[in-house]
């Protein structure tokens, strides 16, 4: 097939705004919404690149002349799902410093002091900036439920606090793409048995994963839950197939895109006389 971007009714076929969610009834091995094949995914990627890059341009110079609006990307996913992966093949393909990657990892004690949300709401992107959350707040309904972190009733107040707090960073010009990669267990245990027979993969693997294996069941009904709690017309979620790793990259590059193309985003018109500029350097003396 002839190298194109993927149209809307791939992200279409992903979005998810209202509850309920059946995680069994998703194939993890499937490419909804784009006909090719692994080579012609890659290389529709590709071709997305330079217009990608030109659209984060525009919104890092819209954030720098006072603009109001950016992007926030949550990645979840069980382990070996591939955040790292997207991260290097889809944002790798914009100027970083129009990006910031915040990887949340178990909290400090100052951060368990505070609301769940505290630490979440100080990584925030600034204006004009894609952030990227590797692991997010939705680890406080997750984690958090399967290993039982905090009580039941506590669970049950997070998953309002965050449709509330998306609402309101929606409202105030964020762009929220979140994102579900769903892995198979058949999947994972593959790419777990890959890290052990590389020795450059080593520190990838985490003894700890088989133990989070047999609790596989509980993780999906946790991400089930979660997700329909929280999936709004606001804030959606996305679940993606994530056993083809090429997929699962065009997929969130065409999220990235798809966001961008929706803001309209222009040049933002210079604040001082062009015209006076040019003539004062081409009337400048070269330094001595």
């Amino acid at each position: 097939m002839s190298v194109s971007f993927p149209t809307s009714d791939l992200t279409a076929a992903l979005r998810i705004t209202e509850g309920p969610v059946d995680l069994s009834a998703i194939e993890t091995d499937v490419a909804p919404g784009f006909d090719g094949d692994k080579e012609d995914g890659k290389a529709a990627l590709f071709a997305m690149g330079a217009e990608l890059a030109d659209l984060q341009e525009r919104l890092f110079a819209q954030g720098v002349a006072g603009g109001t609006r950016n992007i926030l990307l949550v990645l979840q996913g069980m382990d070996t799902s591939g955040k790292g992966g997207t991260l290097r093949s889809t944002v790798g393909l914009v100027d970083p410093q129009g990006v910031r990657i915040t990887s949340f990892k178990a909290p400090t004690e100052e951060e368990r002091a505070h609301d769940f949300l505290w630490r979440i709401t100080r990584a925030l992107p600034p204006v004009g900036v894609i952030g990227v959350f590797d692991r997010s707040h939705y680890e406080d309904v997750l984690i958090a439920r399967v290993r039982e972190l905090a009580p039941a009733e506590e669970i049950e107040r997070r998953y309002e606090a965050i449709t509330a707090w998306e609402a309101d960073l929606a409202a105030r010009g964020t762009t929220i793409i979140k994102c579900m990669l769903h892995i198979s267990a058949e999947e994972q245990k593959e790419r777990l048995l890959a890290r052990l027979e590389k020795p450059e993969k080593h520190w990838k693997y985490n003894v700890g994963d088989l133990e989070e294996r047999k609790l596989w069941p509980a993780y999906q009904e946790a991400y089930e839950i979660a997700i329909g709690r929280t999936a709004t017309e606001a804030a959606p979620w996305h679940v993606i197939p994530a056993d083809r790793k090429w997929y699962r990259n065009l997929a969130i590059g065409s999220l990235l895109h798809e966001a961008l193309v929706a803001m309209d985003l222009t040049w933002p018109k210079a604040d001082f006389d062009v015209e006076e500029q040019k003539r004062l350097l081409a009337e400048e003396k070269p330094p001595v």
